[in-house]
């Protein structure tokens, strides 16, 4: 590809000095919104953690009036990639119309929104038109949650009829053609344009082409209106770009078919007001609001979540993981103004209630979310189930009273004359089936169940059996036995078998898979959590931000 050219400056190009300009804008434009803010009541959209159940779209849409007019209407700010700016003000104009809250739009090239983002801290939300932009915002802790929305591809631009007979890549490069490009270092265009052709040979070629007697252009629309307006004959746009002209048509060719870009918007750690503009968001990202004006527009959309103000998920977790994720939950409602209804159990009755649900359909009850205490219990059900990932281990351990009057110091002292055990019932917790493949691995199974007075069917019932003499031993997870430390002693067992391991799977069937998939990025992030409630945790440390 050879050495990276410098872009030369020209009447219709873009030099330091314009890029500078164009920063220079694009702050004051930032300035001013905030003394607009400041010259009028702020805005707020209320934290929805009061609603106490599901209720209609209508319905919610009048409580967030209600609340907008006891707080003030909040503007959000949205710094947004310029060749999505056709579809975005329509969904922006639509949201203001359903809940009263305006979106101010500040458009510029990705990587030109991401400089201007860094040096103001300002803002509420980024819209990205190539993902690579809001993962670098993420590194740089720009932005927390990023929400995924449609993906675009780049083609040549041509003015309808295509006077110039272009066909090829290699037509760009003839004398007669004038060539308009994205700046590779302002527009997430001219980027993948740039990494594209470099990794077929013909960038370097095509740099000098323009750089001789092109143009190079900060945004994408800049680039299409070039050739609109017959400035210049062919360029590289996305697919979505060429569907808003109807004077342009697309050419695909073999050298770009490779690429392909994610449309993302981020929620910036600068927001005053996370959780409106998390609302927002969600409300763009959703598949019968935003993303049906971006189906419109020409964008192959994710397969957002259904829309709802206040949504509800349902997630089924196994008892030993409370500790862990209770706080964990419910920061995550607070922050997104969602509402999360739990069901602690034991992993065999989690999974019997779920094969009585009619096609284990969320909209029947089944659960969006499913956490188990082993995943024993997840494989038992994991064709209902996808993006399963193993999140923490804990180990089984044997609980006695305080100060062991049993004298229990491994499993061979279960056998002893008199000794009373408890242990978990493995029809109905996970614990249950473990303590059976420990016991049976140690070809000591009857003869311990021989001494168990007592079955229990959650985790969380075995300990209070030890702390209130009702038994002499137990079988009990390491978690639970950290927090009971003051009534009950630990024998580790320091084997493969006593090991409990805690996957997080989300349902085939939610309607809300990109909010589950938020709730996991949030729980990835809980390392402390975890560890604090006495699990090793099995995750590289991550940010709460990426679903």
């Amino acid at each position: 590809a050879g050495r990276r050219m410098p872009i030369n400056s020209r009447s219709g190009r873009i030099n330091s000095s314009y890029v500078t300009l164009v920063g220079a804008v694009g702050l004051l434009a930032i300035l001013g919104f905030m003394l607009r803010q400041l010259a009028s009541p702020p805005t707020s959209l209320s934290n929805r953690n009061d609603t106490v159940a599901s209720t209609s779209d209508e319905s919610n849409k009048e409580d967030i009036a209600d609340s907008n007019a006891d707080r003030g209407v909040h503007e959000l700010l949205l710094h947004c990639a310029a060749g999505t700016r056709a579809p975005i003000e329509k969904v922006v104009a639509a949201y203001r119309e359903d809940y009263g809250v305006a979106v101010q739009l500040n458009y510029g090239g990705s990587n030109t929104l991401l400089s201007q983002i860094e040096v103001s801290h300002t803002g509420d939300l980024f819209l990205s038109a190539d993902e690579s932009y809001t993962d670098a915002a993420v590194e740089r802790g720009l932005v927390r949650e990023v929400l995924p929305l449609a993906t675009i591809r780049p083609v040549i631009a041509v003015k309808r009829g295509n006077p110039k007979q272009i066909a090829t890549l290699s037509d760009l490069l003839r004398d007669d053609v004038v060539v308009a490009l994205g700046n590779p270092d302002q527009a997430a265009i001219g980027k993948m344009t740039r990494e594209l052709l470099t990794a077929s040979g013909d960038w370097q070629a095509l740099e000098s082409h323009v750089r001789k007697s092109g143009v190079f252009k900060p945004t994408v629309p800049e680039v299409a209106n070039d050739i609109k307006l017959g400035s210049a004959d062919a360029g590289i746009v996305w697919n979505t770009t060429v569907a808003m002209y109807d004077e342009l048509a697309a050419i695909d060719v073999d050298e770009l078919a490779s690429g392909g870009s994610q449309v993302t918007i981020g929620v910036l750690t600068s927001s005053t007001a996370p959780t409106e503009a998390l609302r927002f968001a969600r409300y763009l990202a959703a598949r019968d609001k935003g993303l049906a004006y971006l189906t419109d527009a020409g964008y192959e959309v994710i397969d957002g979540d259904k829309w709802a103000a206040v949504p509800e998920i349902t997630f089924y977790c196994g008892a030993v993981n409370r500790r862990a994720v209770d706080r964990v939950i419910a920061n995550f409602m607070q922050r997104e103004g969602v509402r999360v209804n739990t069901v602690y159990n034991g992993c065999g009755i989690l999974t019997a209630q779920m094969r009585t649900i009619p096609d284990q359909n969320t909209a029947s009850g089944f659960p969006d979310t499913y956490m188990a205490c082993d995943r024993f219990y997840l494989n038992s059900v994991a064709d209902w189930f996808q993006d399963d990932i193993d999140i923490s281990d804990t180990e089984v351990v044997i609980a006695v009273p305080k100060g062991n009057p049993g004298d229990v110091h491994g499993l061979k002292d279960l056998l002893k004359p008199g000794v009373r055990i408890s242990v978990g019932q493995p029809d109905q917790c996970t614990i249950g089936v473990l303590t059976r493949q420990l016991l049976e691995s140690e070809g000591i199974y009857d003869e311990v169940m021989a001494h168990v007075v007592t079955q229990t069917a959650s985790s969380a019932m075995l300990l209070p059996t030890v702390s209130t003499g009702s038994v002499d031993a137990t079988f009990a997870y390491l978690t639970d036995t950290k927090a009971e430390a003051d009534k009950v002693d630990t024998i580790r067992l320091n084997t493969d078998a006593a090991k409990a391991v805690q996957p997080f799977a989300i349902a085939r069937s939610s309607d809300f898979k990109q909010l589950s998939r938020r709730l996991l990025a949030t729980i990835k992030a809980s390392r402390a959590a975890f560890e604090d409630a006495g699990f090793h945790f099995r995750l590289p440390d991550v940010e709460a931000s990426q679903p």
